[in-house]
């Protein structure tokens, strides 16, 4: 069994990659090809310090040159930090094949499925991109969803920092980068992420355009939404990675009132990669995301394939 480093991980592990990888495993989900296993946590205060350790992983199926392997995550939180580790076996022979740490390219994994969410739901022709957030998550966004769309321009929101962020993105990615408020980002953008820890949401839904894409990607608990029930109302589609696990842990959809995303608006990203749904030109298109097991498996076997461990 291979121990890989984070320096390993970054050495072969591209977003363009990513994205490849992980649309594949979502259809293969979506031909039930792929199994989940759902997120478990367990929780502790010590000294002060508030602790929890997570679990939730994943069965592929080969595909192409890469083999069939069962994998898990697990990680812990002290205070709000975490560290990521994902390991893998062979499904062939059961054995262990590399441990991996798992903090970079957990940066990745949710950007890269947004990334994948984006390239099929969203409008092809699009200018704006709105960015709500300024952390590790809003910036992997931006730098996942410029690959996927053409964008003329991007905003920016953040309770702190978004002058600087703003800056930084501009530099980075060649595009004009604008710092704005809430209304503004949520109003003009053709495709919308929120990425904040926020427990309450954002913006008034009914700002959102006809025809918008929008990508919650902040949280994955109940406790917590960026999202209205405005938003979710006038929305055609929501898509989740996995139905199972946002009904547990998507607090947009826990918290929304009864009827708001009725069962028939709701569909798993892999089922719509591979029956694709109609989708209107003026139609609101949601995607939520938790993050699930089935993301970080995926991006391990990349890895550890590239690397020759399985």
């Amino acid at each position: 069994m291979r121990l890989i480093s984070e320096a390993d991980v970054a050495a072969v592990l591209d977003p363009d990659s990513a994205v490849t990888a992980l649309r594949a495993a979502f259809a293969q989900h979506g031909r039930g090809q792929a199994q989940v296993l759902a997120r478990h946590r367990a929780t502790a205060t010590r000294d002060g310090a508030s602790l929890a350790i997570s679990a939730m992983g994943a069965i592929l199926d080969a595909e192409g040159s890469l083999p069939a392997v069962l994998g898990t995550k697990v990680y812990s939180a002290r205070n709000g930090k975490y560290c990521f580790l994902v390991s893998l076996f062979s499904a062939d022979t059961g054995a262990a094949l590399a441990t991996l740490e798992a903090n970079e390219f957990t940066r990745l994994r949710t950007a890269a499925a947004t990334a994948v969410a984006a390239d099929l739901l969203a409008l092809p022709q699009v200018e704006t991109l709105s960015v709500l957030g300024a952390g590790i998550q809003a910036q992997a966004h931006a730098e996942a969803l410029v690959r996927v769309r053409s964008f003329k321009r991007l905003l920016v929101c953040a309770r702190s920092g978004g002058e600087a962020f703003a800056t930084a993105l501009q530099r980075q990615l060649g595009l004009p980068v604008t710092a704005v408020d809430a209304a503004t980002a949520a109003g003009e953008g053709d495709v919308i992420v929120t990425a904040t820890r926020s427990p309450t949401p954002l913006f008034d839904g009914a700002r959102v355009k006809p025809g918008a894409f929008v990508a919650a990607v902040g949280s994955s608990t109940q406790a917590a939404r960026e999202l209205d029930d405005t938003l979710l109302g006038r929305a055609a589609l929501v898509a989740v990675e996995w139905l199972t696990a946002a009904e547990q842990e998507a607090g947009d959809l826990v918290q929304a009132a009864p009827g708001v995303v009725p069962p028939e608006k709701l569909a798993e990203l892999g089922t719509l990669l591979v029956s694709p749904r109609p989708r209107g030109a003026q139609d609101i298109v949601v995607y939520k995301s938790v993050g699930i097991g089935l993301e970080d498996v995926a991006l391990a076997r990349l890895v550890a394939h590239r690397l020759g461990a399985c």
